[in-house]
């Protein structure tokens, strides 16, 4: 049973089941080199993730790192690159390596992994908040910029470009939002994988005065609801400080970190 699955058994199941074209259900292309799978996303976005390194020393590390960063800058339409590193990967210099090839390690982030089952729960927001999904272009976009604030990045045309074009493939993403008067205060995305047990919880932002008032977790178990009931008894997440102590408090463990280090033309 997944309730009695220990956190060795969860990473386990994130490694064969999540590290594979799985990972990656929106991508527009996929080259494989070597270990690595060099994805491109709509909007110039790419990706350079693997299940493993294939036990690679030092020296050919460092040969990976420079030809994934040859195949992207030889295609002027790739306008940034993230590198997805997991802590807990055998990947020796791969951090000076990406450094040194022009990579910027961001914030780590806590890979979480638990029981769908667990998420699930009565919630009460805020009189007047309102949970639902959005498929409207306008709701979309609205979405979106309110996530590039919260996140402290500019309002992205093509990020809300890439998320409807992801939406019209119909793949089984869910947008979901809060929003109080019409305004979004809260939002994040349920991703189920196909031909695995899992969902994943992604996107998830909120209004900083609307934070520590149950909305993000009421949000969190409206998604799990959904995944449940599309049969993924398991959930993941890569959480940032603001969202890992609500999934803990869920029943998700921590089972590893994850870095994305990023590439900018």
């Amino acid at each position: 049973m997944v309730a009695s699955m220990n956190t060795t058994a969860l990473l386990n199941a994130y490694d064969q089941q999540l590290r594979s074209a799985a990972e990656t259900p929106s991508a527009v292309a996929v080259t494989l080199l070597g270990p690595l799978r060099l994805v491109e996303f709509a909007g110039g976005r790419g990706f350079v993730t693997y299940r493993d390194l294939g036990g690679a020393d030092e020296r050919r590390i460092v040969r990976l790192v420079a030809a994934a960063r040859t195949f992207y800058e030889s295609d002027p339409s790739i306008r940034s690159v993230e590198w997805k590193a997991r802590g807990h990967d055998r990947a020796p210099g791969l951090h000076d390596t990406l450094i040194a090839h022009g990579f910027v390690p961001q914030e780590p982030e806590s890979i979480m992994i638990g029981e769908t089952q667990r998420l699930v729960a009565d919630v009460d927001v805020p009189t007047g908040v309102v949970l639902r999904t959005v498929t409207a272009e306008a709701d979309v976009r609205e979405m979106c910029a309110m996530q590039d604030r919260v996140f402290g990045d500019e309002v992205s045309e093509s990020y809300a470009d890439a998320i409807l074009e992801r939406l019209a493939r119909d793949d089984g993403m869910e947008l979901w939002i809060a929003e109080l008067d019409g305004k979004v205060v809260s939002a994040g995305r349920l991703e189920p994988v196909v031909g695995t047990q899992f969902a994943g919880i992604w996107g998830g932002a909120t209004v900083e005065e609307w934070r520590g008032k149950g909305i993000y977790r009421a949000l969190t178990a409206a998604r799990a609801r959904s995944a449940l009931a599309s049969g993924k008894t398991l959930i993941h997440s890569d959480s940032t400080e603001y969202s890992r102590p609500i999934l803990e408090r869920s029943g998700l463990v921590r089972v590893s970190t994850t870095t994305p280090y990023v590439w900018r033309r």
